[in-house]
């Protein structure tokens, strides 16, 4: 068998598979995300977060992981639109490391009669970095499945030329 027949034999799996990578890559951004809320919403810093960015961003949160877990179910079966929407939601995760995070890390707030950092630099970092992997995971999806839906359409094009 050559090269070019399990290339061949790999794409034709591709009808009868799920795509499995894209998908897990999804919910892996998901589960980053759940560490970044549950890091940001255990802090008992007074009442620095009793702000309406919070409740905003328990709601974007909902919304976030709905549609990431509803474009997970669209890329294992090889939609295309899915990946788009999986890019943006990505790219709003990294946008996001600007807005409460670095907001609360430079703040101050008084507890107990003292003046405290909100977010201090260790979990600064980790939910930094928590956002920033779960936009990675999702942009990775999807351009894993923007891929092999090309490689899908051009071998279902293939076969369709050969019938003819």
């Amino acid at each position: 068998m050559t090269e070019m027949d399990d290339r061949t034999i790999q794409r034709d799996r591709m009808r009868f598979i799920k795509n499995t990578a894209s998908s897990s890559l999804a919910i892996l951004g998901i589960l980053f995300n759940v560490f970044y809320f549950v890091s940001i919403y255990q802090s008992d810093v007074g009442t620095y977060y009793y702000k309406i960015l919070i409740g905003v961003s328990i709601v974007y949160n909902l919304i976030f992981m709905l549609a990431v877990f509803l474009s997970s179910e669209g890329v294992k079966n090889y939609q295309k639109n899915y990946s788009y929407l999986l890019a943006v939601i990505g790219i709003g995760q990294i946008v996001r490391v600007f807005i409460l995070p670095m907001q609360a890390h430079s703040a101050t707030t008084m507890v107990g009669g003292a003046e405290v950092l909100v977010m201090g630099g260790g979990q600064f970092a980790w939910t930094v970095g928590c956002l920033l992997i779960s936009a990675v995971c999702l942009l990775a999806s999807a351009v894993i499945n923007l891929v092999k839906c090309k490689e899908l359409a051009d071998h279902m094009k293939t076969l369709e030329a050969n019938k003819a």
